[in-house]
Parts: C-alpha cells; structure tokens; sequence
C-alpha cells in the first residue's frame, strides 16, 4: 500500500438521522486496496449504520462518500456493483445446496456463464468449503455458514468487502479460518471494512476505528504485522 494511492472507501463528514436521534454524526475515514480497517464499538454506536449507508442502503442525511470511486448518493447502482455487503443475520437459502446457493447468486450478479464454474471452484478450495458443496446450507454449522455467505458475497469479485460482525457466535477455531481468509484476499487488492465486537480480532486488522454514540473518537494503525498474525493462526 502507498500512501499516494487512491482510496478504495471515502466517507467524508458522514451522518445519519433517524428523526431527533444521530445514529452516526460526522464520520471521516479511508479505506485503501489491500487494507482491513476495523469499526469497533459498542452496540448502537453506528457501525451497522455506517456499513449500511456505505453499502448504498441507507442514504445519508449530511455528508458524502465514495466506494470504489463512486458516489453513494448519485452512484449507487456502481457502488453495489463493485461492493460485497454481508449483514449479521444470516442471509442465504436454507433449502438450497451450497452449490445451489452459489449459482443463485453469480446469476443475481449478473456473472458471465463463461468461466463461472471455474469461479465457483476456486472459492470453494478458497474456503475449504469442497467438500460440502453438495450440503444443504441450513445444515451447514455456523461457521461454514458464515463462510458460504463469504464466497456468495464474493462470487462477482468486488473490489470493497463490507463485513458487519461476520463471526459474531461462531466458534474460535472457524474464526481463525475466516480471517485467514480475509487475509489472502488482500493479496487481490480487495479493501475491507470490518465492524467487531471482538478485541483479538480488532487487533487482526490495519487500522481501528472507535464508533461511540456514531461519533469516531479516535483511529490508529496496530503495530504487530499482518504477518505475525497470520503465523500464529
């Protein structure tokens, strides 16, 4: 990552009412290729909020922002075409197979059925999820579930990953598994806002952000590498 290089997320000045109450209030931040910042925050602090308005779900009530170089508020269209957003609740077809859910959803992204099933394969050996792509997903246990909403979400290669507390109740041993995940997707030059309750994974990311009552008080970049994170996974 250069500094010179542009940003892959710009909010500037973001802010969203909901009536009288300030959900978030003046929000400033970046996100480059190849960086994971970290939202953390108790709940109701405006992360939620924030991924959701960044996502183009939500428009802002002041403010602006770009994804992928993108406006939000004129562009929303592109921006969901260049962005991933998954939600805490999981959102994917129970009934459906893994393939099955992967298929629904390179077709709901409009991806080329030329060198689709290639695509599929490579995310599937991606996520060590091959060997259940054949499992219906309400069987799958939480943690493939959370992955399989990763490589749905992932199926028209964005280049902006939007993640809102992606393994919150997933055991600790699939938790590792998801950031290493992440981790290789940095190597594609993907930028990805994560919001988390968990400090061990806050510490896992580039830089942090600390959201309270929507307001960001504070953000800075952790001194341990990427990469002595991912040897001690």
């Amino acid at each position: 990552m250069t500094e010179d290089e542009t940003p892959s997320i710009r909010a500037e000045g973001l802010t969203r009412r909901f009536g009288d109450l300030v959900a978030v209030a003046g929000l400033t931040l970046e996100v480059r290729p190849r960086e994971i910042v970290g939202l953390v925050g108790p709940d109701g602090a405006g992360k939620t909020t924030t991924l959701r308005m960044l996502a183009g779900i939500l428009d802002p009530t002041e403010g602006e922002a770009w994804v992928a170089g993108f406006s939000v508020r004129t562009d929303a269209a592109r921006v969901k075409d260049n962005l991933a957003y998954m939600s805490q609740r999981f959102a994917l077809y129970p009934d459906l197979t893994v393939d099955e859910n992967m298929a629904f959803y390179a077709d709901l992204y409009g991806v080329p059925r030329r060198g689709r099933e290639e695509r599929i394969e490579r995310l599937l050996n991606f996520s060590y999820m091959h060997p259940f792509r054949k499992r219906r997903a309400g069987a799958l246990s939480g943690g493939m579930k959370q992955k399989l909403q990763l490589m749905c979400a992932l199926i028209h290669t964005p280049r902006v990953l939007l993640l809102d507390e992606p393994t919150n109740g997933v055991d600790p041993v699939s938790r590792r598994d998801f950031w290493r995940i992440l981790y290789r997707l940095l190597k594609e030059d993907v930028a990805i806002l994560v919001t988390t309750a968990y400090l061990d994974e806050a510490e896992r990311c580039n830089r942090l952000g600390l959201l309270h009552e929507g307001r960001l008080l504070a953000t800075g970049r952790r001194r341990r590498s990427r990469a002595s994170w991912e040897a001690a996974s």
